[in-house]
């Protein structure tokens, strides 16, 4: 997966974030597997590029997810007051994902909003999205209505955080697509 996107740095842990884009072809009976390193947030030393972590979002992308949307750094307590360094990136797959910036470990993965049905939620144990066949796009099988589309619902626009209110502001798409896959001779 390309990284063609938003880039953030942390000069405290001095890593640099970043996610990558899909995997290709786009026909995801050509390609089995998770496609590893597709549709990952990167956590990279900035000295050496070396990798101290990858999260992978959307294992086995079959929608065209492109994840590589702004990655927004902000420090924030946890449940007990502890401070933590955090990282929140509302991708294309209509799931925002909250990770521990300095491990990569993952905090919280939401839908943006409940018509997102791609996925029924995300495993916070393992980080595995719960994928919905219907929603899929295996061959000789028509989807009606997979939210969200291609676009995505959170696609390139910027975003911001208020650390005074503590609130994320981001703009949203809400568009959804059918997909039949078919052969050509």
């Amino acid at each position: 997966g390309t990284n063609w996107g938003w880039y953030a740095y942390d000069p405290g842990t001095n890593l640099i974030y970043f996610g990558t884009g899909n995997p290709a072809p786009w026909n995801e009976t050509m390609r089995p597997g998770d496609n590893k390193w597709t549709m990952t947030i990167f956590g990279r030393d900035a000295d050496t590029g070396e990798a101290k972590f990858g999260y992978q979002k959307t294992p086995h992308d079959e929608w065209d997810y492109a994840g590589v949307n702004v990655m927004m750094l902000s420090e924030q307590k946890d449940k007990d007051g502890k401070a933590r360094k955090l990282l929140t990136h509302p991708d294309r797959n209509g799931i925002v994902y909250t990770l521990d910036r300095t491990d990569g470990s993952l905090v919280s993965a939401n839908k943006l909003d409940d018509t997102v049905n791609v996925f029924k939620s995300v495993d916070l144990k393992t980080g595995q999205p719960v994928r919905d066949p219907e929603y899929g796009t295996r061959m000789d099988h028509l989807a009606k209505d997979i939210c969200p589309s291609a676009m995505g619902y959170h696609n390139q626009g910027h975003d911001s955080y208020d650390p005074k209110r503590e609130l994320f502001f981001m703009g949203i798409n809400h568009i959804c697509m059918d997909w039949e896959p078919f052969m050509l001779p």
